[in-house]
């Protein structure tokens, strides 16, 4: 990340800290915001796992994608796809980082797949399959690109150790701490 890019998104935090959230979307800033003066800024301070890339955009178009696509892979994408194809890419990566970490937790199943077919946790899993998506469509390959870079550690979490997540809209169901709303969606531990 540039050091105006890192400019650009602390001056967004800040903006929506003190309330003027708009202007840092007409002014077209990184839609990563704090939830309030308590929690901390999600600023993206550059780390071994982001050195080989300036920006998260960058680290998603350096991935190829082909044919042949890993069950595991194939299953992030889907709900990358499903839950946040219409938020910037910190988002999207975010709710990628939310199934890995639900992986890792131990709390949770073992593998993607299973994370994201878990009944009750994802609400377009219908019985426990997938819907089928459209493969083709650029807003798939992005969500594809992003579940590379999320399991390969490529670029670090704008919502570090999130094992949940809800859209802005909706309330939570059980306690948390918030630590993150990046565009239509709140993180939580």
């Amino acid at each position: 990340m540039s050091i105006v890019q890192r400019a650009a998104s602390v001056a967004a935090t800040l903006l929506c800290a003190l309330g003027l959230g708009a202007i840092a979307q007409a002014a077209e800033l990184p839609l990563v915001q704090p939830l309030s003066v308590a929690v901390l800024p999600v600023v993206a301070v550059p780390t071994p796992a982001m050195s080989r890339f300036t920006s998260l955009s960058d680290a998603v178009d350096a991935q190829i994608v082909g044919d042949a696509t890993p069950q595991d892979l194939a299953c992030l994408a889907v709900a990358i796809y499903r839950e946040a194809r219409g938020e910037p890419l910190p988002g999207q990566l975010a709710v990628a980082n939310v199934i890995l970490n639900r992986v890792r937790s131990g709390r949770f199943a073992g593998d993607a797949c299973s994370v994201v077919t878990q009944p009750g946790q994802f609400s377009f899993v219908r019985g426990g399959q997938l819907p089928s998506v459209d493969t083709a469509q650029a807003a798939y390959r992005t969500a594809l690109k992003l579940a590379k870079v999320a399991t390969a550690e490529l670029w670090d979490s704008p919502a570090p150790r999130a094992l949940f997540f809800h859209a802005a809209r909706v309330g939570m169901a059980r306690g948390g701490t918030a630590i993150a709303r990046i565009g239509h969606h709140i993180f939580y531990r």
